[in-house]
């Protein structure tokens, strides 16, 4: 207790919190002050018809809005991570925003090519999703089809010939649903000491345990899901109805090849999802998932998404030599054709972007605070 000569006594909030704990609270004081502030200057901006006004300008028109989603739950993966997985219904609002505001959702390619000629219409959009996992399959496509949108795949494709999980993924994913658990000594898959799973820092502590002994085993991808199933074991989870929900896994080549004809555009997204530092893995990363999709789409690979939004300039040349045209980013903002085509802004909408945040950015007043923040 805060004892203060001749007023009342209250508790003290943070004092007797560890220091992490405290830090950790004040962190998030700020960010809930931050998000209110901007939710109240959102409205007002709304309320006073500025929204509209930029929605309808020719500097919008002159700006394409790339939104980037990375994939739908199945199951509880928007719980677990928020900032990459969204409840299917959030993406039926979204997609409902699009259609009752008029915006022109337009292909990829058509996009940035009218961009680049200052030939775009209106309120111009396109739909890209990272990864490729399952998900875009069972649960994007219908969406996509219903409302008649076209859409981007950045597709990865390693695991597309094989049925199983990315292991890394799966792991983390398991020790978050056991959350309220202990996971006990378990040498088999690197688990040297009991460990609580109680904090997102005990889980990482526990997955990165799990992924050094991989390493340290070199084990092969088949025997990676096998330590994936045995931690489902240890853990008291059904590893099969995982595996039978297609969770955390990517589309088949046969999947992929179904929605292609369709008319879903995939595109490069590297074969294992990473970006080497060295020109010649670079340079066989973006060649091997270029064969894998070329032999399953039957159509030419020119755009790509660097992986995590992971960029280094010096990709750039090695990119236009590979006969890259454009390249998408995980940095927020609008498209124009002033943009630098290898480093493409995007809107990555997540389950904690409020409905107005993701007006602000289809009419471009989003694009606008952002650049005008980046400027002080």
């Amino acid at each position: 207790m805060v004892s203060i000569p001749g007023r009342k006594t209250y508790p003290a909030a943070h004092s007797q919190l560890p220091n992490r704990e405290n830090w950790r609270a004040k962190v998030l004081v700020r960010r809930t002050m931050r998000k209110r502030l901007r939710s109240s200057l959102l409205h007002a901006l709304k309320t006073a018809g500025v929204f509209e006004r930029v929605r309808e300008s020719r500097w919008r028109q002159r700006r394409l809005l790339i939104l980037c989603y990375h994939g739908l739950a199945i199951e509880e993966e928007n719980a677990w991570r928020p900032a990459l997985f969204i409840a299917p219904s959030r993406l039926r609002e979204r997609f409902e925003m699009l259609k009752r505001g008029g915006y022109n959702v337009i292909p990829l390619g058509e996009g940035l090519e009218r961009m680049r000629k200052n030939d775009l219409a209106p309120r111009s959009v396109v739909l890209t999703f990272d990864d490729g996992t399952y998900d875009f399959y069972k649960l994007t496509y219908p969406l996509l089809r219903e409302y008649g949108f076209p859409a981007t795949v950045y597709q990865t494709t390693y695991y597309c010939g094989r049925r199983m999980p990315v292991y890394s993924l799966i792991c983390s994913y398991m020790l978050w649903k056991k959350r309220d658990g202990v996971l006990g000594v378990t040498p088999s898959i690197g688990i040297e000491r009991e460990a609580r799973l109680d904090t997102p820092e005990a889980r990482n502590d526990v997955l990165s345990q799990i992924i050094a002994f991989v390493e340290r085993e070199t084990l092969s991808t088949e025997q990676k899901n096998e330590v994936a199933a045995e931690l489902a074991r240890r853990l008291g989870v059904n590893y099969d109805d995982l595996l039978q929900q297609r969770i955390l896994q990517l589309m088949s080549a046969e999947e992929i090849a179904e929605l292609a004809g369709a008319g879903i555009n995939f595109e490069l997204h590297t074969h294992r999802h990473r970006t080497p530092r060295n020109r010649d893995r670079f340079t066989k990363e973006i060649q091997d998932n270029r064969s894998a999709l070329e032999a399953i789409t039957k159509t030419r690979t020119t755009h790509f998404c660097y992986p995590s939004g992971d960029y280094d300039r010096m990709f750039l040349p090695w990119l236009a030599e590979l006969g890259v045209v454009s390249a998408t980013t995980c940095d927020p903002g609008l498209a124009s054709a002033r943009s630098q085509p290898l480093l493409l802004h995007r809107f990555i909408d997540t389950t904690g972007k409020p409905a107005l945040e993701f007006e602000s950015w289809l009419t471009g007043v989003g694009a606008l605070l952002a650049a005008r923040a980046n400027l002080r």
